[in-house]
């Protein structure tokens, strides 16, 4: 196996991240049907930190990260290292070293369902960064993983190329195929969300939808 081929995938495209960069993660998940959000233990080591950018897999086993660094030597620039590391937090995969090699690499970032350590040093940098937890022990480097395969991490489905979009909010990934129609439906819902804070300062503070859906639920409506 050629480690170098793992990084040769179709990915979301420039001009779908830059686009996709203008959302919150909350956004892109609700028209995407209120799916693909990772479990709320994976989340940004600093709340100022985002990410967005086509997504790197790699599967290791619990508390080892030798296919980790494999990843770190040869994904593209851009593209943001996705781990399945089993959700195990007993040691830390990554820390200060990883992710200065990260930055030299101009890696899109970081999404490891396992823990990091070297907190403060990473948290008050600019390399994004989003784990499920912390832990100062370090990993071992013996055991085999596999790259650039769909892997499960903070219970979705992660495929090379989908687009990976974090931040305070938490991780949502959207499936490369539907990122188009995606984008399209955000910006639909961007706008009829500032129609609507319009409105309110209008003095509309009830909303227009809340009658009909209070019917639908066989209860009174609020103007009878």
């Amino acid at each position: 196996m050629s480690y170098q081929s793992t990084s040769e995938f179709d990915r979301v495209t420039p001009d779908q991240i830059a686009r996709a960069r203008q959302f919150q993660a909350a956004i892109l998940c609700d028209v995407a049907g209120r799916r693909g959000t990772m479990n709320s233990r994976i989340r940004a080591l600093n709340p100022a930190m985002t990410v967005c950018g086509p997504a790197y897999t790699v599967e290791v086993r619990p508390g080892d990260n030798l296919m980790f660094h494999v990843a770190l030597a040869v994904a593209k620039p851009g593209d943001v290292i996705v781990v399945d590391g089993k959700a195990d937090t007993t040691c830390a995969l990554f820390g200060d070293l990883m992710v200065t090699q990260a930055e030299a690499a101009s890696l899109g970032g970081f999404v490891v369902d396992a823990a990091s350590r070297d907190t403060a040093s990473l948290a008050a940098g600019n390399f994004p960064i989003f784990a499920g937890g912390t832990n100062p022990c370090g990993p071992t480097k013996g055991l085999p993983g596999r790259l650039s395969i769909p892997v499960s991490v903070g219970g979705v489905a992660v495929n090379p190329g989908d687009l990976v979009v974090g931040d305070v909010d938490g991780v949502v990934v959207i499936p490369r195929n539907e990122v188009e129609g995606v984008l399209a439906a955000a910006q639909k819902k961007v706008e009829l969300e500032a129609q609507r804070i319009k409105e309110i300062e209008e003095g509309l503070l009830v909303s227009p939808w809340l009658d009909d859906a209070l019917r639908q639920a066989a209860l009174p409506a609020l103007s009878a």
